[in-house]
Order: structure tokens, then sequence, then C-alpha cells
């Protein structure tokens, strides 16, 4: 189960809101300051973190960007509780990149869902962050594409170009629409970008260039490839090319 640290100097908060997560089957860490904070968050690097932004000595504000200067625990979702009408005080949370607040006085039901959906968001940007298919491994956060393990260096746009084909599960993208998700064009008819792009990408896909397939005067589609480097099964030769686009 998932691992949550409270902060919080009011001691009946504080055990509020670890009764009620406990109750949930959380498992509950507890700070009463930002220093406490710090060192329990380094140490055990909890799956979320409740942290009131009024803390004696080291406050909230303080203890957020040290957290996020570490490697270790920048990756927290960290929920912000604020005093009620202190809105200066959850604007500036935001802005520091806290994932929720929650104002003084709340119900615990209230924040108990919140920390679950949070932790279900969180989750599932983790997983996403890897986009898998066969072979292809591309990773969303550094633009990173990994072919059989290894690393292909491909610049910004021709990894939105892969990754968008790669996600459309098989299904083909039509011209107009990939050049204008990719380039942002309102004007399709008369540019060669997108060929240029997809040869080049092709390029450097090396034996596993056939994965980019070519639909005849539609678009393209992503085929995923076996471990040995063939594509797997792809729509009917007619209609299929592996090379350069044909214009509509």
């Amino acid at each position: 189960m998932h691992t949550i640290l409270v902060v919080d100097d009011e001691t009946d908060i504080l055990d509020l809101v670890t009764f009620n997560l406990k109750r949930q089957d959380f498992t509950v860490l507890s700070a009463e300051n930002g220093v406490a904070a710090v060192r329990i968050a380094k140490e055990k690097i909890p799956d979320l973190i409740v942290l009131d932004l009024m803390l004696p000595g080291k406050d909230g504000f303080t203890v957020y960007r040290e957290l996020r200067a570490d490697a270790r625990t920048r990756g927290i979702p960290v929920i912000m509780l604020t005093a009620k009408g202190e809105l200066n005080d959850r604007i500036a949370g935001l802005e520091l990149g806290a994932d929720d607040y929650v104002t003084k006085p709340f119900s615990p039901k209230e924040l108990v869902l919140r920390v679950k959906a949070l932790l279900k968001r969180t989750r599932k940007v983790t997983v996403d962050a890897t986009l898998k298919a066969g072979v292809f491994h591309l990773e969303r956060n550094s633009l990173k594409l990994f072919l059989a393990g290894e690393p292909v260096d491909l610049t910004a746009t021709e990894f939105k170009l892969l990754r968008l084909l790669v996600e459309a599960n098989g299904e083909v993208q039509e011209r107009d629409a990939l050049l204008r998700e990719v380039w942002g064009y309102s004007d399709t008819t008369l540019t060669r970008t997108l060929d240029t792009h997809v040869k080049r990408l092709r390029e450097k896909l090396g034996k596993y260039a056939d994965a980019i397939q070519t639909v005849r005067g539609v678009g393209y589609h992503f085929v995923s490839p076996d471990t040995a480097g063939t594509a797997t099964a792809a729509p009917a030769a007619s209609t299929v090319d592996t090379g350069k686009a044909v214009e509509a």
C-alpha cells in the first residue's frame, strides 16, 4: 500500500489526517516541523506528501523547494494545506509546482479523496512515461528512442512524429492531421515536409524502417515489429507502401 507523509505542526490536525488515511489502509508517516519533514522524506521516499505551509522555522515553501532540488524526492506529489483566505499562499504554492492544495478547515473525507485521485494521476503518468511497442521504447519525458535496447538519436520533431504514429495503435494517421499536429500547418496541400521527415526517420530506424508504412493517398501508420526486426501483419499490399509517400 502507499506511504503518505503528513506534515503539520498542529497535533489535532496531524492526528485527524493520520487516522483517516490509516482507515483507508495507507501507511502514514508524520512530521511536526520542516526539518523533520525533509529528513523523513529523503530517508523513506513516501508516495505522496501532505504539507502544511505555515510551519514553524522552516516553512512549507522552503520544505517544498528543498524536496524539489533533490533528485530522490523531486517526483513525489505534494498536496499543500493552506489557511482559509490565504489566497496568496495558494497561488504561490501552485506557481512553485504543487500538485494540489486543500484549504483549512477541510473535510478529512475530501482530503483522502484528493490523495487517492493524485496517486492515481501520478501512477498513470509514471506508466505512460515510457511508450512501448515491440522493440520500440519511447521515453516521453526525455524524448529518447531506444530500439532493441540501443539509443537512436532523433530530433524533437522526429520523436513527436514517431510518438503520434505509435500511440495510434496501428490506425492510419492522415497526412493533413499529422501536418497540423506536428508542424501546426493550416494549409497542407503543397508541403513535402512530412514525407521528408518520414524518409529521414526510416533511415534512422535501419532494419526496422518498415514499421512506418505508407497508405497511398491517405497517410502513414505504425506496424509494431517483432524482436527479429520484421513487421507484423499489415494492410493489403495494394494500399500499403513502405517507401516514399505518394501525394493524394
